[in-house]
């Protein structure tokens, strides 16, 4: 065979070797993408829309088969919309917005949220309607988020779920922006 095309042909093998390995570094290590499933996140967030979430947020945070890496570096504020593993069931992947950070102490009154027994509920207009009833109150442990959908009344989150808190370690990244359909920052 002729050793120009020998030459190519490894030239292109190492170049398609090469965009492979920085994609899937890509996705392994940088971005997470996401597809909505449910109206829990509505109007902020619709059934359908797919995501890329930041995957170095908080850190990092990475399975690499039954190892877990996990070095936070900043925490998740309250109201940031988080991409994680479902508590109840890690295979599932869940997207809500923080609501109680660590250590705080969640309630809801009539509808309204509160942190930490304060008079004034937090300021919740992003939401789609308000909460049908009370819950809590909910002790947040720390190193761990107390999270909820924006459409309150048909999200299933932290208020009904067997392991009430997304602890850090189950944070995949921090909902960045929607590509589909169109492009919007997530807010």
């Amino acid at each position: 065979m002729n050793k120009l095309i020998v030459k190519k042909i490894l030239s292109t093998v190492k170049t398609t070797l090469i965009a492979f390995l920085l994609a899937l570094f890509v996705v392994t290590c940088i971005i997470i993408n996401a597809v909505i499933p449910s109206e829990s996140m509505e109007k902020t967030i619709m059934t359908g829309d797919r995501l890329i979430g930041n995957r170095l947020a908080y850190g990092i945070n990475l399975q690499i088969g039954d190892k877990q890496i996990c070095k936070k570096m900043r925490d998740p504020k309250r109201f940031d919309i988080i991409i994680f593993r479902y508590p109840d069931d890690e295979s599932e992947l869940y997207i809500k917005r923080v609501i109680g950070l660590p250590g705080e102490t969640v309630e809801i009154k009539d509808g309204d949220v509160y942190i930490d027994g304060s008079k004034k509920p937090l300021d919740d207009s992003f939401t789609a309607e308000k909460i049908e009833g009370s819950f809590g109150p909910y002790k947040v442990p720390e190193d761990s988020y107390f999270v909820m959908g924006d459409n309150r009344n048909c999200s299933y989150d932290s208020r009904f779920w067997k392991n009430t808190y997304v602890r850090f370690d189950e944070i995949l990244g921090k909902a960045m922006f929607r590509y589909y359909p169109g492009f919007k920052l997530i807010k």
